[in-house]
């Protein structure tokens, strides 16, 4: 029982200061390399509800925050409040996108989590392509922030503090 309890304790603060592994992910570990233009950033997705969303609609004209999670993952859980609050205080000079890593055992808890979370950015159904193409997510959370010109400015592996997202943000504006 100790054991389990010391396990169960460091497998938190592990989450908590490296992310949790993506098992949407695969391939070689990298990220998505800042200077990226926005010609290869584009994709549509399905949103939780069902409704088609495209990064292009966004690209070049507002600061993008893209934040690849799941609902299972503990780090991912304890940022969202931050991304609410972040797109409550730039309005429409940023939107973040929520993209989900969910698998088919999970993802029917998406909608839920939106909810429960008041979550106010679109959140879409990531899938292994959209991984790919931005570096090949290996760990969750992992943010994306794409500047007004539509280029890759950053990417942050983990849980980042709300300042170091809105020091970014302000910059990228």
């Amino acid at each position: 029982m100790l054991i389990k309890k010391i396990f169960f304790t460091l497998s938190i603060f592990g989450f908590l200061f490296f992310g949790c592994e993506s098992e949407n992910s695969g391939g070689e570990s990298r990220t998505a390399t800042p200077g990226t233009t926005s010609q290869s950033l584009d994709f549509t997705l399905k949103t939780y509800d069902g409704k088609d969303f495209s990064l292009s609609e966004h690209l070049g004209k507002r600061v993008i925050l893209l934040d690849f999670w799941a609902t299972w993952c503990p780090p991912c859980r304890k940022g969202i409040p931050d991304l609410v609050e972040l797109q409550k205080e730039f309005g429409n000079d940023l939107v973040v996108v929520g993209i989900s890593l969910d698998d088919a055992s999970t993802i029917k808890e998406v909608a839920p989590f939106v909810k429960e979370y008041k979550i106010n950015y679109p959140v879409v159904i990531g899938n292994e392509a959209v991984s790919r193409q931005y570096g090949g997510i290996q760990a969750i959370p992992t943010t994306v922030l794409i500047d007004k010109n539509g280029k890759i400015v950053d990417t942050m592996v983990g849980l980042s503090p709300i300042s170091k997202y809105r020091q970014m943000i302000k910059a990228a504006i």
